[in-house]
């Protein structure tokens, strides 16, 4: 099985989406252990994703945990929003679960340089416990200003892997 995602990014300002990208994810360790847990293994279930963003030029590396990621990517607190933003996902349909019907707004209250984004278990900005899922860093690093929205959607692929 290959397991993947892509971030998709569109940023808003005054009402109107000034840039959209999309950025592959990796799946981290700890993502791809609960995932196997989960499934095979009679693991805890998480019952709600979050969304972060980070402000470091940083690279998510494999070994990366909800432990250290927040720290490693200096995780963005500069925003509205009191907690991380839900990722609330429909169901999953061929092979694909996104988020897309109800996109994570982020909603910047400083100026900021944004270099990626992240899935994470817990809901508590700069948390260090959970599950940390999935990151990326950003093709091209984006500035925002205060009052800018960042749409944030996620979707997670499963795809059969002949050969493995």
């Amino acid at each position: 099985m290959r397991l993947g995602g892509v971030f998709h990014i569109q940023h808003v300002r005054t009402g109107e989406v000034i840039d959209e990208w999309d950025d592959h994810n990796l799946v981290v360790t700890e993502g791809l252990n609960h995932i196997l847990d989960t499934i095979l293994h009679g693991g805890s279930q998480v019952g709600t994703w979050y969304v972060a963003l980070y402000e470091a030029n940083y690279t998510p590396q494999a070994t990366d945990t909800a432990a250290n990621i927040a720290a490693n990517s200096t995780e963005s607190t500069a925003y509205d929003e009191s907690n991380r933003v839900a990722y609330v996902e429909a169901a999953a349909t061929g092979g694909s679960i996104t988020n897309s019907a109800r996109k994570a707004t982020v909603t910047s209250n400083a100026t900021k340089t944004m270099y990626g984004a992240c899935l994470v278990s817990s809901a508590t900005k700069s948390d260090t416990t959970g599950t940390l899922l999935a990151a990326t860093k950003f093709t091209t690093a984006r500035s925002v200003v205060s009052a800018d929205q960042l749409l944030v959607t996620y979707t997670f692929t499963a795809a059969d892997s002949d050969g493995i």
